[in-house]
């Protein structure tokens, strides 16, 4: 586990789970690139656990994310998604954030 364990869920209408990611601090994605350094937070091209769920489902169907974070230690932490992957989640058909 890196600084913290960060991941999101993605669900439909129903609540069946469509996909799930995890934060990467090494592997990036062009669609997290592109609107994080178009957002001018080019430090943000780091697939983000949100962004990497996000491209594992058919964005018609989503719903809801839920996105958790713990610590290193184990505790929960709060994980509101940031601006760049507000931004992503704003192209999508969801329609509830979720965050622990």
């Amino acid at each position: 586990m890196c600084k913290q364990d960060i991941s999101a869920f993605v669900y439909d209408k129903r609540g069946r789970l469509l996909a799930t990611g995890q934060n990467s601090y090494v592997k990036t994605h062009p669609l997290m690139a592109k609107t994080a350094i178009s957002m001018g937070e080019p430090h943000k091209i780091y697939l983000h656990a949100e962004v990497a769920a996000l491209v594992k489902c058919d964005w018609s169907k989503a719903y809801r994310i839920l996105v958790t974070r713990y610590g290193k230690d184990g505790r929960p932490l709060l994980a509101k998604p940031c601006k760049v992957c507000h931004q992503v989640i704003a192209m999508t058909s969801i329609k509830v954030i979720e965050y622990t």
